[in-house]
């Protein structure tokens, strides 16, 4: 006894994961190229609003990829919770970390090593 599956397609859904990746793509590169000084200029947190917006969208953009293309919204909710938990963790602990050394990094060799780039 055999039993016969049918193919569901999920062309419909690729092509609306891609769009919604597709336009979040396309407002972080708008951003990156026009640098509106109300979002590089000022200081939220530490850093630029700028940043921030990139770090959230890039999240976001990493939570849909996973959970649509690395078939997540398949899974159980406690593998969901234990890989996404993890990885969002992860991401803004290296992004704080990033942030806060580079700023630290920047204000030592200010002055000292790039004289020449502030003349």
């Amino acid at each position: 006894m055999t039993q016969e599956h049918e193919h569901e397609s999920h062309a419909g859904l690729i092509w609306r994961v891609f769009i919604f990746l597709s336009i979040i793509t396309a407002v972080e590169v708008f951003l990156g190229i026009t640098k509106p000084d109300a979002l590089y200029l000022s200081s939220f947190l530490g850093t630029s609003p700028l940043n921030w917006i990139f770090l959230i969208l890039t999240l976001v953009k990493a939570y849909g990829i996973a959970w649509y293309f690395m078939h997540l919204k398949q899974e159980k909710a406690g593998l969901r919770r234990a890989i996404v938990w993890t990885s969002v963790f992860l991401i803004c602990y290296l992004g704080t970390l990033l942030l806060i050394e580079g700023n630290f990094i920047g204000d030592v060799f200010s002055g000292r090593y790039t004289k020449w780039f502030y003349q």
